[in-house]
């Protein structure tokens, strides 16, 4: 891991983002590169070409003293900072910045559906994961560690998601001590017998060339992806959850095409994206 993208509003979650960076920083010794998207009024857009070129440097200014501020931190000591401002609220560019950075890692702060101020709410995370072909990190708290002992990544075992699954574990595996494949078993028409979900396992690992040794797999059941993904992690005081993303539609997962926006917005613990 060589560099890592932490888009920030100056806000407690962002500053959550930046310790979470900033630890896993220390531990691959990777840049980090600090972004921050300046948000301009909407008269600018309508005033003449020198009152936009004031009023744009007056903003770069307050953010230049707002972003030294934010970046007077001692955990970000030893570690190379890029501050980066964008002059859109185009949560596309942070998307945009880790592919043309060739980025290993977004990591952002997130205050879920709950709360409506700032940049970074529930919703706009999940456009910056839908845009975003580099796996993202959304964290809601200030981290405790960054040294995971155990990841679930949710995982159908369908021939589709190989390519991605292989991609997480890549990932995962230098973040955590232990990986566990899990798939949910959904009732009604995606209800699998044991025989059934054995078979797809196996299929998986033999077109995947997985070794099976090297993998930790486990299934439960229940209601939704969502509901088996927390509560099997809650059982097994897993300190991170993972989930494999579609651009097209946003957070659509895999399993049978259920919707796993919540996940993101209502997990407590960590949450690894990976685009399919």
């Amino acid at each position: 891991m060589k560099k890592i993208i932490i888009p920030v509003d100056f806000s407690k979650h962002s500053e959550y983002a930046l310790e979470t960076g900033a630890a896993l920083a220390k531990q691959h010794n990777a840049e980090l590169i600090v972004m921050h998207m300046l948000e301009l009024s909407e008269s600018i857009f309508s005033a003449s070409s020198s009152d936009r070129n004031e009023e744009t440097a007056f903003m770069l200014m307050v953010t230049n003293k707002e972003f030294e501020k934010f970046l007077d931190k001692p955990y970000l000591e030893d570690i190379t900072v890029t501050p980066l401002i964008k002059h859109h609220k185009v949560l596309k560019e942070v998307a945009e910045v880790a592919s043309h950075e060739k980025a290993d890692l977004i990591v952002m702060g997130s205050r879920g559906h709950s709360d409506h101020d700032g940049i970074f709410t529930g919703s706009n995370t999940e456009k910056v994961v839908r845009y975003s072909d580099t796996p993202v990190l959304v964290v809601k708290s200030k981290p405790e560690s960054v040294n995971f002992k155990n990841v679930v990544l949710s995982c159908d075992f369908s021939e589709d998601s190989i390519s991605a699954v292989k991609n997480a574990l890549e990932l995962l595996n230098e973040l955590a001590e232990k990986v566990t494949l899990l798939h949910v078993n959904l009732p009604n028409l995606s209800f699998l017998s044991t025989d059934e979900i054995n078979e797809n396992v196996s299929d998986f690992l033999k077109l995947s060339r997985l070794d099976e040794g090297d993998l930790h797999i486990a299934y439960t059941a229940d209601h939704t992806v969502e509901d088996g993904v927390l509560n099997y992690s809650r059982r097994e005081d897993a300190d991170a959850v993972s989930i494999i993303t579609h651009g097209r539609t946003g957070l659509s997962h895999f399993f049978g095409g259920s919707i796993s926006e919540d996940l993101v917005n209502h997990s407590k613990l960590p949450v690894v994206t990976f685009k399919l």
